[in-house]
């Protein structure tokens, strides 16, 4: 993790098909393309590899989340259960469909608490969305119980969690529907894209039109195709997706180097009297993209993560403070700060987060530390890593 660390000969052998045709959009101009449809290669290579009956790509893992939600029947006034651990991209897709984002406390899965999921149903709650956050699972078997017991959508939004597995099913595919991305710090990259995938098959029609103006894609005249209902601009360019072909075929190989480097790291921290690590609902499943810790105290957490620094490591990331990925710093959210006018459904729906406190999420991230798990490193770096986080550690406990 993440995927542009591996970036050659095979990434530029798809762009230069496209390239040498000429046609970069997914749609259309059939004669140009000299048999090339990079888009839907993709897409088959996704259904393939996740064992799932539906794969559509898009621009992005917003757009993703959003197609999602939308074709599921997610809008106006749903409440939508997410947690507090998670990227902005998420709440922001919720508010995309116009429905109102409930925040819950995480557990130590570093997903959703299904406890606090249980007691923040309401008539409104019309799906729960756990994240896949760092390349490992929420405890899937226990939120789909709730959803069923409830009559609720399981959205996953799995956009970091490529490649994991949850008791042999496909992150992302376990749900109703799930989500994807593709950008240029995910496990794979298509430099920017995205993907749904379900195996409903009304699912899959609609997002395939929601993704591109409404278009039905029914005949060979782009021109003629009706628009059943309304769509926007989400589609994937041809670009994007040939890169994603030669990153798809290197996505065993990643997954095996994060799973080697990982295992080595979290080895050595393992010597270490007081750290503990993320619970895996599904250890075999997990994608290996970061190794999650926690510290005994938020002090003692602050000051390794300090000396984790100071001894020469890089890529420790400190979550309490994060201002993309927790709670605490989504004033924008809280406020409701928008560019233009937020339905009045959305305002008199939303929870009021300002000044509210999660001390459940609050406990479990202010000890955390997460690593992200580099695909580059030599087998003598991971070692000399491993030892330098041992020592930094074992220097404030």
């Amino acid at each position: 993790m993440p995927g542009f660390e591996w970036f050659g000969d095979a990434e530029r052998k798809e762009v230069n098909e496209v390239l040498y045709s000429g046609v970069l959009m997914r749609y259309g101009f059939d004669g140009m393309r000299n048999g090339h449809w990079k888009a839907k290669e993709m897409e088959k290579a996704i259904e393939t590899k996740m064992n799932v009956k539906h794969a559509q790509l898009l621009s992005s893992g917003t757009a993703a989340v959003t197609t999602a939600l939308a074709v599921a029947g997610v809008g106006a006034g749903d409440e939508v259960i997410m947690p507090t651990f998670t990227f902005v991209a998420s709440f922001e897709s919720v508010l995309a469909v116009g429905a109102i984002p409930v925040l819950v406390d995480i557990d130590e899965t570093l997903t959703l608490s299904p406890e606090a999921v249980k007691n923040a149903i309401t008539p409104k709650t019309k799906a729960i969305m756990p994240v896949h956050m760092c390349g490992s699972m929420a405890d899937l078997d226990a939120l789909k119980s709730i959803c069923d017991d409830n009559n609720l959508l399981l959205v996953e939004d799995a956009c970091q969690a490529f490649g994991g597995s949850y008791k042999g099913t496909a992150l992302g595919a376990f749900g109703d529907i799930g989500c994807y991305s593709f950008d240029y710090v995910k496990t794979i990259t298509c430099g920017e894209g995205g993907a749904v995938v379900t195996n409903n098959s009304d699912y899959a029609i609609k997002a395939d039109g929601y993704q591109d103006h409404g278009h039905d894609h029914i005949g060979n005249d782009r021109g003629a195709e009706t628009h059943p209902y309304l769509g926007f601009n989400y589609r994937i360019s041809e670009m994007n997706a040939a890169v994603g072909i030669a990153q798809m075929n290197r996505l065993d190989d990643i997954i095996f180097v994060q799973k080697k480097n990982k295992t080595v790291l979290k080895d050595a921290l393992s010597t270490i009297e007081g750290i503990s690590f993320r619970v895996l609902p599904d250890p075999d499943g997990d994608n290996y993209s970061f190794l999650s810790f926690f510290l005994p105290t938020e002090e003692l957490a602050r000051k390794a993560h300090k000396a984790l620094a100071d001894f020469g490591t890089d890529g420790n990331f400190y979550w309490f403070d994060n201002n993309w990925h927790y709670y605490k710093k989504w004033d924008h959210l809280h406020n409701l700060d928008g560019v233009s006018p937020i339905s009045k459904q959305v305002v008199d729906g939303m929870p009021n987060y300002k000044g509210k406190e999660f001390p459940a999420s609050d406990a479990i991230i202010s000890r955390t530390i997460s690593t992200l798990i580099k695909l580059n490193w030599t087998e003598e770096e991971v070692k000399d890593r491993a030892n330098k986080m041992v020592e930094a550690i074992k220097s404030v406990l």
